[in-house]
Formats: C-alpha cells, structure tokens, sequence
C-alpha cells in the first residue's frame, strides 16, 4: 500500500432535522449545546465512533480492517493478539506490562497493531494497558462540530402501549401507556474541520486506499446510522484542501476561513432545511500555488 505523501484539512458540513445528533449523558441526553451560544456541539468522539461503524460494515472480514475500540472490545486481548502473533514471548518479571527490551520487537508490536487495526492507523491510540502494546498517534485528527448557528433543543413528549411485567398491567387498570420523553433539534446545520497529516502517517502507515475509505466514509455514515433519535442525518458538503508537500504549503486556520457558511435570504426565520444556507469558498484567499481545493459533496 503506497503511504500518503502530501498533508490535507477537510471541512465538514452535516445537519439533523427533528433528531438528537449527540445527546450529552450529564444532562438527561439533552443535545450537547454551548451554553455561551446556544450553539449545538457535536464531539470529535462521536463523529469518529460513526467512520468506525462504517468500516466495519464496508470491509466487514477484510484483513487490515478490523476495528480496535469497539462496543465490549477487551483491549488487553486486542494487544495480546500482537504479541501471540509475533510469537514475542512476555518478560519473565513484567510479563505483557512493557514492551520487550529489544526495540525492534517493541516496534513490531506496535506496526502489527496499525497493520491490522483500521482505527490505530487512522486515529491512533494508547495501547499501555494491562498487556502494552505502545502507543501511536494518528494521521487523522478532527475537532468538536459546532452549529452554523443557536439551535433550540424541544422535549417531546411519547407515550408506549405496552408494559414490562404482568404487575404493572394490573396496577394501571387495563391501560397500559406510560410516559416517556424524546429530546430533538428541529434543525441544525454543523460545521466540522479535520487534518490529515502525512508524517504522521509514515508512522502508522495510513495509505491512499485508507484515505479514500476515510472520504467514503464521512459521505455516507450517516445512512448506516439511522435510530430513532437520528433518523434524519445527513452529509452535506465535504471540502477537501490538499497540499502538494508532506508538512504542507499554509496554516490550516487560513484555509478553514476561506470557507464561509451564511444564510440565503435577507430575513433570519429559523432555518429548516440545507437549502436555507448557501456555501462559498473565497479562493482568492488561499494561496497562489501549493493547495488543490476538492469538493466531493
């Protein structure tokens, strides 16, 4: 596989309608909000948890593919495969605790999980548990998604016909609702940045093949990610900067401000729909040479 050689950012712009993109469990799963600005939040965690979920349903069975942090995955045993596969033996004293002495063996451990682990070669990841197997860090990185603008979270409330014992049948009488309730975004357009870096990724050896598996990814995870309470969610621009050198051609923070979010009309009704915002990319802010701007959405 041919490693990346040159360095990009992305922004990312993805929006919910009558959902909860991210629910925060420290205030009954309300969505996460800025309580500054009313604006919604959407951690890095979460957008990283939906890729994960997406490769392991595109490359299900394929080798170099599994998924390293997943749902019950018992770390330490996830380590334990390098070293079993390697046939490194544990330290007479330490055993799995540290890394064995000889730096190469250390060093395959580590290579053997990024080889095999989509999410360590892309993400990187703290393998000093238990059973060590290292610690790398990832090409790819992405920040907090922020929303375009203040949303305005509603609690809804539902009702269930049915009941979970024999005992609470009886107690309400032959009826059997209870209450329960749903917090939503009536809308919400939000706006990610993320960084692909190529040293980095000579570290981990994250390829072109992951690459693009990174941009198919952000373009469609939403459609395997359908509940109840994010039944509406979808990609709506992907903006890609790519430079043309490894440790890259200008400050991320330029390019990510050549990008601008606005409304379309002239009045500022709340917003319902992708069609409320326009997207424009000022190139003339960008620099002359050096960085290829790519849209895939």
């Amino acid at each position: 596989m041919t490693i990346i050689s040159h360095r990009y950012e992305f922004v990312y712009l993805f929006d919910v309608a009558n959902g909860n993109p991210n629910g925060d469990p420290d205030a009954g799963n309300l969505p996460r909000l800025d309580p500054e600005t009313n604006r919604g939040l959407v951690t890095d965690v979460s957008l990283k948890r939906k890729i994960r979920n997406f490769v392991t349903l595109d490359k299900e069975g394929a080798p170099g593919y599994a998924i390293y942090m997943q749902e019950k995955a018992i770390l330490n045993q996830q380590h334990q495969k390098a070293w079993e596969a390697l046939s490194i033996s544990p330290d007479a004293k330490d055993g799995y605790k540290k890394l064995p002495k000889d730096e190469a063996k250390a060093r395959e451990i580590t290579a053997w999980m990024c080889h095999n682990f989509f999410d360590v070669r892309t993400f990187g990841a703290v393998m000093t548990t238990g059973v060590n197997a290292g610690q790398v860090r990832g090409p790819v990185q992405m920040a907090f998604a922020s929303s375009i603008e203040p949303v305005l979270p509603l609690e809804v409330s539902i009702t269930r016909m049915a009941v979970t014992t024999e005992k609470e049948a009886e107690s309400q009488s032959g009826d059997n609702r209870t209450m329960g309730r749903k917090h939503i975004l009536p809308y919400g357009l939000y706006r990610a940045h993320g960084f692909v870096s190529a040293k980095l990724a000579e570290r981990t050896g994250f390829s072109e093949d992951d690459l693009q598996l990174l941009w198919q990814a952000l373009i469609n995870m939403f459609e395997h990610d359908r509940s109840a309470a994010r039944g509406e969610m979808a990609a709506r621009k992907l903006i890609i900067f790519e430079h043309d050198h490894p440790m890259g051609n200008a400050p991320a923070h330029v390019l990510f401000d050549a990008v601008k979010v606005e409304r379309t009309g002239d009045t500022d009704p709340p917003a319902r729909s992708f069609a409320d915002y326009r997207v424009s990319i000022d190139r003339t802010a960008l620099p002359p040479a050096g960085v290829i701007v790519k849209e895939l959405l």
